[in-house]
Protein backbone atom coordinates (compact mmCIF):
# COMPACT_ATOMS: atom_id res chain seq x y z
CA UNK A 1 0.00 0.00 0.00
CA UNK A 2 1.12 3.67 -1.10
CA UNK A 3 1.48 6.31 1.77
CA UNK A 4 2.48 9.88 1.87
CA UNK A 5 4.78 10.53 4.13
CA UNK A 6 6.32 13.87 5.79
CA UNK A 7 7.56 15.82 8.33
CA UNK A 8 5.37 18.74 10.36
CA UNK A 9 7.14 20.98 12.39
CA UNK A 10 7.29 25.01 13.70
CA UNK A 11 8.64 27.24 16.05
CA UNK A 12 5.72 26.65 17.88
CA UNK A 13 1.99 25.93 17.87
CA UNK A 14 -1.42 26.10 19.87
CA UNK A 15 -4.09 24.01 19.51
CA UNK A 16 -7.11 25.30 21.14
CA UNK A 17 -8.97 23.49 23.90
CA UNK A 18 -12.46 24.76 24.06
CA UNK A 19 -12.40 24.71 28.03
CA UNK A 20 -11.21 27.98 29.19
CA UNK A 21 -10.72 30.05 32.22
CA UNK A 22 -10.87 33.52 33.34
CA UNK A 23 -7.62 33.78 32.53
CA UNK A 24 -5.98 31.14 30.12
CA UNK A 25 -6.53 29.44 26.75
CA UNK A 26 -5.10 26.31 27.10
CA UNK A 27 -3.75 23.87 24.15
CA UNK A 28 -3.45 20.23 23.36
CA UNK A 29 -0.45 18.35 23.74
CA UNK A 30 -0.42 17.15 20.12
CA UNK A 31 -1.71 18.37 16.79
CA UNK A 32 -4.51 15.94 16.64
CA UNK A 33 -6.98 14.64 13.70
CA UNK A 34 -9.78 17.30 13.24
CA UNK A 35 -6.69 20.13 12.90
CA UNK A 36 -4.23 18.03 10.45
CA UNK A 37 -7.61 17.95 8.36
CA UNK A 38 -7.45 21.84 8.42
CA UNK A 39 -3.82 21.73 7.39
CA UNK A 40 -4.82 19.92 4.50
CA UNK A 41 -7.99 21.95 3.59
CA UNK A 42 -5.27 24.90 3.77
CA UNK A 43 -2.94 23.55 1.38
CA UNK A 44 -6.39 22.23 -1.10
CA UNK A 45 -7.76 25.44 -0.47
CA UNK A 46 -11.15 24.32 0.96
CA UNK A 47 -13.03 26.64 3.38
CA UNK A 48 -12.94 26.41 7.28
CA UNK A 49 -14.75 27.80 10.32
CA UNK A 50 -14.84 31.35 9.00
CA UNK A 51 -16.38 30.43 5.25
CA UNK A 52 -19.58 28.42 6.58
CA UNK A 53 -22.95 29.17 5.77
CA UNK A 54 -25.95 28.95 7.83
CA UNK A 55 -26.76 25.99 6.93
CA UNK A 56 -23.29 24.33 7.25
CA UNK A 57 -22.77 22.11 10.44
CA UNK A 58 -19.17 21.10 9.64
CA UNK A 59 -16.73 23.57 7.44
CA UNK A 60 -15.73 22.64 3.79
CA UNK A 61 -12.08 20.94 4.91
CA UNK A 62 -13.89 18.65 7.17
CA UNK A 63 -16.63 17.37 5.13
CA UNK A 64 -14.20 16.73 2.40
CA UNK A 65 -11.44 15.00 4.00
CA UNK A 66 -12.74 13.19 7.34
CA UNK A 67 -12.40 9.91 5.49
CA UNK A 68 -8.99 10.34 5.56
CA UNK A 69 -6.87 7.68 7.17
CA UNK A 70 -4.04 9.35 8.97
CA UNK A 71 -0.88 7.96 11.31
CA UNK A 72 0.63 10.91 13.40
CA UNK A 73 3.93 10.23 14.95
CA UNK A 74 5.59 12.52 17.78
CA UNK A 75 9.32 13.52 17.78
CA UNK A 76 10.26 10.63 19.76
CA UNK A 77 13.19 13.19 21.98
CA UNK A 78 9.74 14.18 23.46
CA UNK A 79 8.15 11.19 24.86
CA UNK A 80 5.55 12.36 23.63
CA UNK A 81 5.37 15.95 25.14
CA UNK A 82 6.71 19.06 24.19
CA UNK A 83 7.87 21.86 26.02
CA UNK A 84 4.75 24.33 26.78
CA UNK A 85 5.01 28.58 27.60
CA UNK A 86 2.70 30.85 28.19
CA UNK A 87 2.38 33.98 25.42
CA UNK A 88 0.38 37.58 26.89
CA UNK A 89 -1.05 39.39 24.55
CA UNK A 90 -2.34 42.78 24.84
CA UNK A 91 -6.25 43.32 23.24
CA UNK A 92 -6.63 47.04 22.63
CA UNK A 93 -9.67 47.46 20.33
CA UNK A 94 -12.11 49.21 22.57
CA UNK A 95 -14.81 46.58 22.37
CA UNK A 96 -12.14 43.79 23.79
CA UNK A 97 -13.54 44.31 27.41
CA UNK A 98 -14.96 46.16 29.83
CA UNK A 99 -12.27 46.74 31.84
CA UNK A 100 -11.31 50.50 32.06
CA UNK A 101 -9.33 51.18 28.98
CA UNK A 102 -10.34 48.63 26.96
CA UNK A 103 -7.42 46.45 27.14
CA UNK A 104 -7.94 42.98 27.36
CA UNK A 105 -4.92 40.59 28.30
CA UNK A 106 -5.05 37.37 26.45
CA UNK A 107 -2.82 34.37 27.70
CA UNK A 108 -2.28 31.14 25.82
CA UNK A 109 -0.36 28.12 26.54
CA UNK A 110 1.68 27.39 23.62
CA UNK A 111 3.52 24.38 22.30
CA UNK A 112 7.25 24.89 22.00
CA UNK A 113 9.75 23.61 18.68
CA UNK A 114 6.85 20.48 18.38
CA UNK A 115 7.90 18.44 15.17
CA UNK A 116 5.64 15.15 14.04
CA UNK A 117 6.39 12.69 11.53
CA UNK A 118 2.59 12.50 9.23
CA UNK A 119 1.25 9.81 7.36
CA UNK A 120 -1.85 9.44 5.14
CA UNK A 121 -3.06 6.60 3.06
CA UNK A 122 -3.27 7.06 -0.26
CA UNK A 123 -6.70 5.10 -1.01
CA UNK A 124 -8.92 8.04 -1.97
CA UNK A 125 -9.31 11.50 -4.38
CA UNK A 126 -8.78 13.38 -1.67
CA UNK A 127 -5.75 11.93 -0.88
CA UNK A 128 -4.01 11.81 -3.61
CA UNK A 129 -4.98 15.49 -4.79
CA UNK A 130 -2.84 16.40 -1.46
CA UNK A 131 -0.28 14.44 -2.38
CA UNK A 132 0.27 16.09 -5.94
CA UNK A 133 0.36 19.41 -3.69
CA UNK A 134 2.96 18.30 -1.40
CA UNK A 135 5.55 16.72 -3.89
CA UNK A 136 5.28 20.05 -5.86
CA UNK A 137 5.55 22.47 -2.88
CA UNK A 138 1.94 23.67 -4.01
CA UNK A 139 -0.39 25.54 -1.04
CA UNK A 140 -3.50 27.83 -1.96
CA UNK A 141 -3.47 28.85 1.59
CA UNK A 142 -0.71 29.56 4.37
CA UNK A 143 -0.87 26.07 6.48
CA UNK A 144 -0.40 26.89 10.26
CA UNK A 145 -0.32 25.19 13.53
CA UNK A 146 -3.79 25.72 15.13
CA UNK A 147 -3.85 29.65 14.55
CA UNK A 148 -2.17 32.02 11.68
CA UNK A 149 0.43 33.16 14.81
CA UNK A 150 1.87 29.59 13.99
CA UNK A 151 2.90 28.90 10.57
CA UNK A 152 3.52 25.25 9.80
CA UNK A 153 6.82 24.03 7.97
CA UNK A 154 6.03 20.77 5.99
CA UNK A 155 9.17 18.86 4.82
CA UNK A 156 10.83 16.10 3.69
CA UNK A 157 7.27 15.00 1.23
CA UNK A 158 7.52 11.38 -0.22
CA UNK A 159 5.31 8.52 -0.86
CA UNK A 160 6.28 5.11 0.69
CA UNK A 161 5.17 1.93 1.15
CA UNK A 162 3.40 0.54 3.86
CA UNK A 163 3.33 -3.52 4.67
CA UNK A 164 1.08 -5.25 7.15
CA UNK A 165 2.82 -6.32 10.60
CA UNK A 166 1.63 -9.88 10.90
CA UNK A 167 3.54 -10.12 14.97
CA UNK A 168 3.66 -7.21 16.76
CA UNK A 169 4.22 -8.65 20.29
CA UNK A 170 7.39 -7.41 22.08
CA UNK A 171 7.44 -4.66 19.42
CA UNK A 172 6.78 -0.83 20.11
CA UNK A 173 4.59 1.49 18.43
CA UNK A 174 6.02 4.27 17.30
CA UNK A 175 2.87 6.76 16.25
CA UNK A 176 -0.35 8.15 18.60
CA UNK A 177 -3.00 5.16 19.26
CA UNK A 178 -6.58 5.34 20.00
CA UNK A 179 -7.34 3.59 23.35
CA UNK A 180 -8.59 0.20 23.28
CA UNK A 181 -6.87 -1.22 19.85
CA UNK A 182 -3.36 -1.69 22.20
CA UNK A 183 -2.26 -3.63 25.01
CA UNK A 184 1.20 -2.61 26.24
CA UNK A 185 3.40 -5.22 28.09
CA UNK A 186 4.48 -2.82 31.05
CA UNK A 187 6.42 -5.66 32.65
CA UNK A 188 8.59 -6.10 29.33
CA UNK A 189 12.28 -4.86 28.73
CA UNK A 190 12.38 -0.81 27.73
CA UNK A 191 14.88 1.31 28.51
CA UNK A 192 14.09 4.85 30.36
CA UNK A 193 10.32 3.78 29.53
CA UNK A 194 7.49 6.11 29.08
CA UNK A 195 3.81 6.27 28.30
CA UNK A 196 1.80 9.84 27.13
CA UNK A 197 -1.90 9.99 27.16
CA UNK A 198 -4.00 12.65 26.41
CA UNK A 199 -8.13 12.99 25.27
CA UNK A 200 -7.38 14.40 21.66
CA UNK A 201 -10.11 15.58 19.27
CA UNK A 202 -10.80 12.48 16.70
CA UNK A 203 -13.92 13.55 14.57
CA UNK A 204 -16.44 16.60 14.55
CA UNK A 205 -20.16 16.29 15.92
CA UNK A 206 -22.64 15.98 12.50
CA UNK A 207 -25.03 17.89 14.53
CA UNK A 208 -23.53 20.54 17.07
CA UNK A 209 -19.93 20.96 14.88
CA UNK A 210 -18.17 20.15 18.22
CA UNK A 211 -14.95 18.17 18.80
CA UNK A 212 -15.22 14.32 19.85
CA UNK A 213 -12.78 13.49 21.52
CA UNK A 214 -10.87 9.92 22.33
CA UNK A 215 -8.15 8.69 24.48
CA UNK A 216 -5.20 8.10 22.42
CA UNK A 217 -1.36 7.15 23.86
CA UNK A 218 2.31 7.37 22.74
CA UNK A 219 4.50 5.07 24.42
CA UNK A 220 7.68 2.34 24.02
CA UNK A 221 6.67 0.25 26.21
CA UNK A 222 5.90 -3.09 23.78
CA UNK A 223 2.78 -4.56 22.69
CA UNK A 224 1.13 -7.39 24.36
CA UNK A 225 -1.98 -7.41 22.37
CA UNK A 226 -3.93 -5.33 19.94
CA UNK A 227 -6.89 -5.47 17.60
CA UNK A 228 -5.87 -2.63 15.56
CA UNK A 229 -3.66 -2.88 11.75
CA UNK A 230 -0.44 -2.11 12.21
CA UNK A 231 1.83 -0.99 9.53
CA UNK A 232 5.90 -1.20 9.07
CA UNK A 233 6.78 2.04 7.13
CA UNK A 234 10.69 2.41 6.64
CA UNK A 235 10.89 0.53 9.91
CA UNK A 236 8.74 2.20 11.60
CA UNK A 237 5.32 0.54 13.21
CA UNK A 238 2.06 3.07 12.88
CA UNK A 239 -1.58 3.26 13.48
CA UNK A 240 -3.79 4.57 11.05
CA UNK A 241 -6.95 6.03 12.05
Amino acid sequence: MDILKFTLSGKDAFFKKPEVNSYYYFTYGNIHKVALLGIFGAVLGYGGYRQMEESDINPEFYRKLKRLRISIAPDEKGRGSFSRKIQSFNNSVGYASNEKGGNLIVKQQWLENPCWDIYVKLDTEESLKLKESLLNRKSIYLPYLGSNDHPADIRCVEVCRAEPVKDMEEERIDSLFPNGTVVLDFDGDSEYPYLYQEFLPLTLDETSNQYQLERFFFSNFPVEEYSCEIYDVKGKHIVFF
